[in-house]
């Protein structure tokens, strides 16, 4: 549609109008955006066209996988489909008249390498914050992190990978170097160093050792187009990776972090640079400490200016902290369950976050949504929120429903950075470094342990010679009768000549 998005319409067949139809504006994506809505309710589908409009804009889109639906959008879809009547009535129902099947570009990435591309970053890209959320640290534990990561940087040694940070540990419990740390950067108690050793073995029993090292991803090859303008939707398969829901939230905040911090100042563009989908929102949020909370909240804040649109994707709006979802201002709300108080509170939340339409009361008309359909409010050209309207989402053009092996594989060996992230490599960092070290201090040892034996057989020597030296001594005083007569006379002799020269130097009488 060039400058926006087509999300659905109202039933032709009903009360709607063509003037119903909810679009997104390009110009206004990077505003952010909600996706909200009870299981089954058709949220995924709901990713799924979005995703779709953004790339057929040339907007690249980067949305995890989390139950493998998604993986679908690489293919086309078909009359042939089981689904076919259904999704060619709705398309009639909201006047879609330009829908058609079509397949999206797209690049799948697999933490841990089996349905896509592996996906990694340093240790030292991770940073101590995120790291220490990773393994759920106290903030005491964080602080020794902290110095690690310092003293690391000072020491110049790379932190590329969870065994350059283990050995690192390992080097910091050593009795003078952790005194020689702790009064350089502060306190560093072996307890902490101990704690965060296990917390790292943890992280590898949950497969987070293939997440970290090289080579790192580059978020260049996340922003990828198509020869003919079309942007590439990266597809993160996360069916795997949800079984460690601290993991995936934290690599996905990382990943939003890297955005952040890498990307240029734009403004308001024509359209993104990029779109960020995060599915399974809540688990960001869980149990986060306030001082994490507020730089997710000025991370979602500052991005905008880069050109980024981020779309929180989760169950219930109350599950995301309401200084986050004041900032999103494009929202799509499907059906939400009212069985608890509780649950009741949150249609009731949800319902007065919209921009009132006074055709129906949002209240009721949330609890009665059927599939595929939602309450949809967008910004306007000004960025004001629109009026709020009941809304039947458009079918998607690519198969609704997940690729298989072959398509995926197929995708995959077309892939633009096949062979770029496929092997893994291990250049010299922490590890080696310090390894390097211990071998050069076990040999100066080994030399040092060899000149001190040597210097011990000298001396045992010196004293054997010493002590036989005094035994000559004492045999050399046992003199023989010829010996004794000759000593005898040469004493007499040496009297004689003394008292003469005495006497003589003295002046007195010589005889």
């Amino acid at each position: 549609m060039g400058d926006r998005i087509f999300i659905g319409g109202a039933d032709m067949d009903g009360e709607g109008t063509p003037n119903d139809a909810q679009t997104l504006l390009l110009n206004r994506a990077n505003r952010h955006g909600i996706v909200a809505g009870a299981t089954g309710t058709g949220k995924t589908v709901t990713l799924q066209i979005l995703a779709e409009g953004f790339a057929s804009e040339g907007v690249p889109v980067f949305c995890a996988d989390v139950k493998g639906d998604l993986s679908g959008i690489c293919v086309s879809g078909s009359p042939d489909h089981k689904l076919h009547p259904k999704l060619i009535s709705r398309a009639e129902k909201i006047g879609f008249e330009d829908y058609d099947y079509g397949a999206t570009p797209t690049v799948f990435w697999d933490v841990f390498g089996e349905k896509g591309h592996p996906v990694r970053t340093t240790i030292s890209d991770m940073g101590p914050l995120l790291l220490s959320r990773l393994m759920d640290l106290s903030e005491t534990q964080e602080g020794v992190l902290t110095v690690a990561f310092e003293y690391a940087d000072d020491e110049g040694m790379l932190l590329l990978d969870m065994k350059d940070l283990r050995k690192l540990l390992n080097h910091m419990g050593d009795k003078e170097v952790r005194n020689a740390i702790s009064r350089e950067y502060g306190n560093v108690a072996t307890a902490s160093l101990g704690a965060i050793q296990r917390r790292l073995l943890v992280l590898e029993r949950e497969g987070a050792e293939q997440f970290f090292g090289e080579p790192a991803l580059n978020l260049k090859d996340f922003m990828r187009t198509t020869r003919d303008g079309r942007g590439i939707v990266n597809v993160l398969d996360s069916t795997t990776l949800i079984n460690s829901p601290r993991l995936y939230s934290t690599f996905l905040l990382w990943l939003l972090s890297q955005l952040f911090e890498e990307l240029p100042e734009v403004g308001d563009p024509e359209k993104p640079k990029m779109v960020f989908f995060f599915d399974e929102a809540h688990l960001l949020f869980n149990d986060a400490p306030r001082a994490l909370l507020e730089k997710i909240e000025q991370v979602v804040r500052l991005i905008r200016s880069k050109g980024i649109g981020v779309f929180f994707v989760t169950q219930n709006p109350r599950d995301l902290p309401d200084s986050v979802l004041a900032q999103l201002g494009n929202r799509i709300q499907h059906a939400l369950r009212a069985y608890t108080p509780a649950e009741r509170k949150g249609v009731k939340a949800a319902a007065e976050s919209f921009r009132e339409n006074p055709a129906f009361d949002a209240k009721e008309v949330i609890t009665d949504l059927g599939v595929g359909e939602a309450l949809v409010s967008t910004l306007d050209e000004k960025g004001a929120p629109g009026v709020v309207q009941r809304t039947l989402i458009r079918p998607p053009s690519s198969r609704l429903g997940p690729a298989t092996e072959a398509e995926r594989k197929a995708e995959m060996e077309n892939s633009p950075v096949l062979g770029i992230y496929d092997e893994a490599i291990d250049r010299e960092s922490a590890y080696e470094i310090l390894l390097k070290r211990e071998e050069e201090a076990a040999e100066a040892a080994e030399k040092l342990a060899k000149e001190e034996e040597r210097a011990q057989r000298e001396l045992e020597k010196k004293k054997e010679r010493e002590k036989k030296t005094r035994s000559t001594r004492r045999r050399s005083t046992r003199m023989t009768p010829t010996e004794r007569a000759i000593n005898t006379a040469t004493r007499t002799i040496s009297r004689r000549v003394t008292d003469y020269v005495l006497r003589g130097i003295l002046g007195g009488r010589r005889r």
